[in-house]
């Protein structure tokens, strides 16, 4: 599997009080980075609405390394850490780095699916499983029973 990285922007807005990125901007990109990787692979909203199902985060958790500041090049990678075989349910880890090569923050997601119409979780559809298994997977990937 190809690695994944996006490049993003630090804009004014994202700035906290001691010039440097606000907390919750980490987790948006975190979110973005997840949604321009579905995308890429075809597993869009639309898609999502239609098959009435959608991911749901039981876990949200960041750890931050080293400041990023206004005009510093940042890039986020996503992996796979674990999963399920039927990719019912999963860890992503977004790894920011700024600088090329400085982890800045490690944030770290589990996840499963939800039928939006039952409101309960759910097995994913065969394009969800398609998708995440073009995720890259980290070094240490597990599969979990």
């Amino acid at each position: 599997m190809e690695s994944f990285s996006i490049p993003v922007q630090v804009r004014w807005s994202d700035m906290d009080p001691n010039f440097h990125l606000r907390h919750s901007v980490y987790y948006d990109w975190g979110a973005m980075s997840r949604v321009i990787f579905l995308e890429k692979y075809g597993l869009t909203a639309e898609l999502m609405q239609k098959l009435q199902f959608g991911p749901i985060i039981f876990r949200e958790e960041c750890v931050f390394r080293r400041e990023i500041r206004m005009g510093e090049p940042v890039m986020i990678t996503i992996e796979l850490v674990h999963s399920k075989r039927d990719y019912s349910r999963w860890t992503i880890r977004h790894t920011i780095i700024k600088d090329s090569d400085t982890v800045a923050a490690i944030l770290t997601i589990d996840g499963a699916w939800l039928d939006t119409e039952k409101r309960k979780l759910t097995l994913p559809p065969q394009e969800a499983v398609d998708v995440f298994s073009q995720m890259p997977l980290s070094e240490n990937f597990q599969w979990k029973d």
